[in-house]
């Protein structure tokens, strides 16, 4: 089964680089240039497109059978989940072989979708869960990655973090710090994500705070545009955090129905299908110098219903229409 070049590739291939400019077809590198407001500066940079694999969940393919569903739909990275990869590891998979494909293939190693509770309060399970996290990024290092998700897992619901009602943002960013600590140690920065069903980091305020007290070099944050609309958020507020510490985000789009307090990860469509004012915001993220890439992370089952290649080429092709409408408005 062939595989078509992606961006990346094919401007690798023409020796242009992914910053290229001139005849290239635009259809294949995208290049449109604007200038930052405030500083004049143009900026050539075009955000690469990723596939977070729960779009794909429900087909339960193998992760190698991941690559190259993502890599024929013609993305430039993949976000896995750590449990596909134990799986794979477990059944006698060899990482090593994993990173020749992905390098044959072109695809970088955007992230990576882990569930170490780094942020609980019991001593005990917190340090097993650096230590998960260490693990995890040991092997999306070998993988060629440097980033992976640090969601708020193990305080994201009451039950779980007691009856104080939440946890004081000073004692998570202190948590956060830790793991930081682990991040440098291993080569991978672990990205505070949000979660709008969650008690704690549902709010960019939060996110904000947490990673500003957490007085890291390393520091930096994994938004989503389902998430900032379910925790009650305004997309506008975006423009409050540094672009530079953004270097993944994901991207969805969301119904007006059901309503907030209803709607669940289940009913997220692909970027332009829904109500989410996704250009305007990419726009604003690409004038504010925002350089990171767009990762598509959806769960909608109905998808799972249709062929995966069939889906993956949908949500690339729809990512893709909207992030052009969103560079030709940041470039003018």
């Amino acid at each position: 089964m062939s595989i078509r070049p992606n961006r990346r590739q094919f401007a690798r291939a023409c020796g242009l680089g992914i910053l290229a400019t001139g005849a290239v077809s635009t259809s294949l590198v995208r290049n449109p240039t604007w200038v930052h407001a405030g500083t004049g500066v143009e900026s050539t940079a075009v955000p690469p497109i990723a596939l977070n694999t729960s779009t794909l969940r429900g087909h339960q393919l193998s992760v190698p059978d991941q690559v190259q569903v993502v890599a024929e739909a013609g993305y430039d990275g993949i976000e896995p989940w750590i449990r596909d990869l134990r799986q794979f590891v477990d059944g006698g998979g060899k990482l090593t072989d994993l990173k020749k494909q992905l390098d044959d293939a072109g695809l970088q190693m955007s992230g990576a979708i882990g569930f170490a509770k780094w942020i609980v309060e019991d001593p005990q399970q917190r340090a097993a869960g650096l230590e998960e996290a260490r693990r995890d990024m040991a092997m999306v290092r070998e993988l060629g990655g440097v980033r992976m998700a640090a969601p708020p897992i193990g305080a994201h619901h009451a039950d779980a973090i007691g009856e104080n009602g939440g946890l004081n943002l000073n004692m998570v960013a202190s948590r956060y710090r830790a793991l930081l600590d682990v991040g440098k140690e291993m080569g991978v920065t672990p990205l505070l994500e949000l979660w709008g069903f969650s008690p704690t980091l549902s709010q960019l305020s939060e996110l904000a705070y947490v990673s500003t007290a957490a007085k890291h070099p390393d520091a930096a944050v994994l938004p989503d545009f389902y998430h900032i609309y379910k925790g009650g958020n305004d997309m506008v507020s975006l423009g409050m955090i540094e672009a530079s510490r953004m270097p993944l985000f994901h991207i969805n789009d969301y119904p007006a129905e059901p309503p907030i307090a209803e709607i669940a990860d289940r009913d997220r469509v692909f970027p332009g299908d829904g109500v989410c004012p996704l250009v305007e915001t990419i726009a604003m993220l690409l004038r504010n110098g925002f350089a990171g890439t767009f990762s598509l992370e959806l769960f909608n089952p109905e998808y799972w219903n249709r062929p995966a290649a069939e889906v993956a080429s949908e949500g690339y092709q729809k990512s893709k229409r909207v992030i052009d409408q969103a560079i030709a408005m940041a470039n003018h």
